[in-house]
């Protein structure tokens, strides 16, 4: 298993925690968009294609709360093990967590995807 220094990696989940509440602010930007055009616009395409966005809102808001669950659980551990051992801590590395930042690679990508696609649905319909 890959190891990384505690403080890195502490600036990492910083990071990651940053990014995650900036997707949980665009999501509601994007859903008060939704709201605009389902206001202007009410055939039958444009509520399928309305839907289908505010089913991917939701699932994309669940992947933010559960890799911000995860990311805060590998922050408890850091902290758990400062506690333990304070001293040296500069020095000392923890277990990275490649599998979060992995789902995070996936996410960020995925929602780039969704947002672009929602962009376009909202250039033509707006």
């Amino acid at each position: 298993m890959e190891k990384a220094f505690i403080y890195d990696q502490h600036q990492i989940h910083q990071d990651w925690l940053s990014r995650l509440e900036f997707y949980k602010e665009e999501i509601q930007i994007l859903k008060e968009r939704l709201k605009e055009i389902t206001s202007k616009n009410n055939s039958q395409e444009v509520l399928a294609k309305v839907e289908h966005f505010q089913n991917q809102f939701i699932v994309q808001r669940n992947n933010i709360d559960e890799l911000a669950h995860s990311i805060k659980v590998h922050e408890a551990k850091i902290i758990q093990e400062i506690e333990k051992n304070p001293v040296a801590v500069e020095h000392r590395k923890v277990e990275n967590h490649s599998e979060e930042e992995d789902f995070m690679a996936y996410f960020e990508k995925n929602f780039s995807e969704l947002r672009a696609e929602y962009n376009r649905f909202s250039a033509e319909w707006m």
